[in-house]
């Protein structure tokens, strides 16, 4: 009997046992159906990626540089003789026009000598007169008439060399334009070239900028450029007018001239611009974000949409601006080509688009 009841509490003891495995084993065969569920349900939407849908649209290729602003034109205005100013006749910031008197030098012993020329000239001429009646009777002989009359033409030479003279004392504008720093007044000596003051005309600024060699050819004339400078937000056109007529050869560039209006003078000389040279432009053209090529030994290939299925095309491109890169070949309007996530994708990869631009 007693062996009786070890036998049963063995066989018990075997049974639950065994209960208790075939519990753990369900139990962990559950965790391993939990864990695979998530992995199965993402190979089932595909590899998260962004899209692109081409179509057509205009794309121009862009080239940003750094230029100046000039005026229009700007000279100093400088004395040509050793004198002493004696009256300024303008204001510094003032818009003068041509011919308009700046600074008035002493001209005193200049016009003492312009008026003893002057009486030299009245007895000069009344000298010739005479002679000239005298030989009309003949009572005098042609030498004598002859030096009269050379007496007089040389006295009226020089009197006309004293009014150049004389007009280099009064100091005019040479062009419409904006007087700038005032640098001598009235008192001051003056020596020939010291510079009197500075006039810019700035009704019209010259946009310069160099050009690399690369795209010299590529800058038309008489084509509005887009620029904008440091003191404001607006957008200025500046049209072509010139290109220098040889390359620099120190720095490889060809220095290129624009012009724009400045009726309202918003735009100052020296200041920098920063120009958006559009050189190429196509109106019908199919692009991509340059992020979506992909680089090999054959060219570029992208990636392409198809069906939630990713495929691998060859594409031919053109031209290539800061973000986007012109297709010539290989794709059509209405393709999405894949722009994200690229290293985990391979031909014929399920794809799950997140978002499509």
């Amino acid at each position: 009997m007693q062996r009786l009841l070890l036998s049963l509490k063995s066989s018990a003891h075997l049974l639950l046992l065994s209960s208790l495995f075939v519990i753990i084993l369900q139990a962990c065969a559950s965790k391993a159906n939990e864990k695979e569920a998530p992995v199965a349900a993402a190979a089932a939407a595909g590899i998260p990626a962004d899209g692109h849908i081409v179509k057509h649209s205009s794309f121009s290729d862009d080239l940003q540089i750094t230029g100046s602003l000039v005026a229009n034109q700007e000279v100093s205005i400088v004395s040509e003789l050793p004198r002493k100013v004696v009256q300024v006749h303008v204001k510094e910031g003032n818009v003068v026009a041509a011919g308009t008197l700046l600074f008035q030098l002493d001209d005193a012993d200049l016009q003492a000598q312009l008026e003893r020329l002057r009486q030299q000239e009245k007895l000069a001429a009344l000298n010739e007169a005479r002679l000239k009646d005298l030989i009309e009777h003949d009572a005098a002989v042609q030498q004598d008439y002859d030096q009269a009359i050379t007496n007089l033409r040389v006295l009226e030479a020089e009197i006309r060399q004293l009014q150049v003279t004389i007009g280099k004392t009064r100091i005019r504008a040479p062009f419409n334009g904006r007087i700038g720093i005032i640098r001598a007044y009235p008192g001051a000596l003056v020596s020939a070239n010291t510079v009197l003051t500075n006039i810019v005309d700035d009704s019209r600024i010259k946009v310069e900028f160099a050009v690399p060699e690369k795209y010299a050819h590529l800058i038309p004339l008489e084509k509005d450029q887009v620029f904008t400078v440091a003191s404001d937000t607006a957008q200025y056109h500046a049209t072509i007018v010139a290109k220098e007529a040889t390359m620099n050869e120190q720095t490889r560039t060809l220095l290129v001239r624009g012009i724009t209006p400045n009726a309202k003078r918003t735009l100052v000389p020296g200041q920098s611009a920063r120009l958006n040279l559009a050189l190429r432009t196509a109106d019908n053209a199919l692009k991509i974000p340059s992020q979506a090529l992909i680089p090999s030994s054959d060219g570029y290939a992208v990636y392409v949409n198809r069906n939630k299925t990713v495929e691998i095309t060859p594409v031919q491109i053109g031209q290539r601006g800061a973000h986007d890169v012109q297709i010539l070949k290989g794709l059509s309007a209405g393709d999405t080509v894949i722009t994200s996530n690229l290293l985990r994708l391979a031909p014929g990869a399920a794809v799950e688009l997140v978002t499509i631009k």
